[in-house]
C-alpha cells in the first residue's frame, strides 16, 4: 500500500507540474508581450519606429495622407489611443504646438520626445525672383526653421537614434533587439542616400518648381534648388503669379510638382502658361523609403528634359 500511495503522490504532483506548464503564461510575461504604445505626428515618422521597434511596437499616426498638415484635427479614436500611449514622437511641424494642452488633457503621464534634437536645420526659404516687397516679406521669414526633415535620409538617421533610445528606456528587456534594428535602418538609409545620388548624377536642370516649400532638404542634400510657389502659406497674388511664370520660363521649368494635401490651382495655371505639365509628389507617404526613391526618379526625369 505505500509504494501505491508513493506512484499515487508522485502522479499527482505530475499533474500539478503539467496543469501548471498550460496554465498560461504569468502576468510578467504577459506585458513582456504587449507592445508599446506610441503616437507620431504624421505617417513617414510611423515607418521610422515601425523599423527599430518592430512587432514590439504599435504606432497611432496623428496625420494621415492627403490631409492639409496645418489645419488638421485629430479624431476621438486617435486622442482615445493618445491616452494610452508610452510616448509620443514630436517631429517639428506647428500643428504639435496647437494640440499640446489637448494632448496632456488625455495623457499626462505621456512622455514626449523631440525627434528633431540634434538635426542640422535650415530656414523655410527658397529661392524667387519675385517683386521686392515679396522679397522683403521672403527676408523676413528666414528666422523660421524648416521642420521637413523627414526628407533627408542623412537627417532621419538621427531621428532614428532618439526613438531608438527612447524605445530602450521604455522597454530596456529589448535594448539589443532595437539597437539591432536601428544598425540595420542606418544601412537601409546609407543604401537609399545613394540610390538617390545616382538617380540624380548628371542632371541638366538643378532648379525645380514646387507648390509647397517641403523638398528644402532633398534639395540641399542633392545639390539641386528648390522654387516655392507658396511662401508663408500663402497663395501667390496675381502678381507674384507672373513672376513665377517668368522665372519658370527663363530657367526652362517644364513641369510644376504638386502634393496632394494642397491646393493644385496656382501650379496648374503656372503649367499652362508655361506648356508644361503638373506632377504630384507626396512627402506624407507611408511607405516611406519607397516614395524618395520614386521622387527622386521622378525628379531626374524632369530635370533632364
Amino acid at each position: 500500500m505505500g509504494k501505491n500511495f508513493q506512484l499515487t503522490a508522485i502522479a499527482l504532483t505530475l499533474t500539478i507540474a503539467s496543469l501548471t506548464a498550460c496554465s498560461g503564461p504569468s502576468v510578467k510575461e504577459e506585458e513582456a508581450k504587449t507592445p508599446l504604445q506610441v503616437t507620431v505626428s504624421i505617417v513617414p515618422q510611423e515607418y521610422f519606429v515601425k523599423r527599430i521597434g518592430g512587432d514590439r511596437v504599435s504606432v497611432n499616426a496623428m496625420i494621415q495622407p492627403g490631409t492639409d498638415p496645418h489645419t488638421y484635427e485629430p479624431k476621438p479614436e486617435q486622442l482615445k489611443t493618445t491616452a494610452r500611449s508610452q510616448a509620443y514622437f514630436k517631429i517639428g511641424v506647428s500643428l504639435e504646438d496647437a494640440w499640446k494642452d489637448r494632448l496632456n488633457s488625455v495623457n499626462q503621464q505621456m512622455l514626449i520626445v523631440d525627434t528633431s534634437q540634434g538635426v542640422d536645420k535650415i530656414p523655410l526659404t527658397a529661392e524667387h525672383d519675385h517683386d521686392h516687397a515679396k522679397e522683403e516679406k521672403h527676408q523676413a521669414g528666414k528666422n523660421t526653421l524648416d521642420p521637413h526633415i523627414w526628407l533627408s535620409p542623412k537627417r532621419v538617421k538621427a531621428q532614428a537614434k532618439t526613438i531608438y533610445q527612447t524605445l530602450a528606456q521604455l522597454d530596456p528587456g529589448q535594448e539589443a533587439i532595437y539597437r539591432a534594428n536601428l544598425e540595420k535602418f542606418s544601412q537601409e538609409l546609407e543604401t537609399l542616400d545613394q540610390e538617390i545620388r545616382q538617380n540624380l548624377a548628371g542632371i541638366k536642370n538643378k532648379k525645380f518648381m514646387v507648390f509647397h516649400p517641403e523638398w528644402g532638404y532633398f534639395a540641399q542634400d542633392y545639390g539641386l534648388e528648390m522654387i516655392a510657389i507658396e511662401v508663408d502659406g500663402n497663395e501667390p497674388s496675381a502678381a507674384q503669379l507672373g513672376q513665377l511664370i517668368k522665372q519658370a520660363k527663363k530657367e526652362n521649368i517644364k513641369v510644376i510638382f504638386t502634393q496632394p494635401e494642397f491646393s493644385q490651382k496656382s501650379a496648374e495655371t503656372i503649367a499652362r502658361e508655361i506648356g508644361g505639365q503638373v506632377i504630384p509628389i507626396s512627402a506624407f507617404a507611408q511607405n516611406w523609403s519607397e516614395n524618395l526613391r520614386q521622387v527622386s526618379q521622378k525628379m531626374a526625369t524632369v530635370l533632364n528634359q
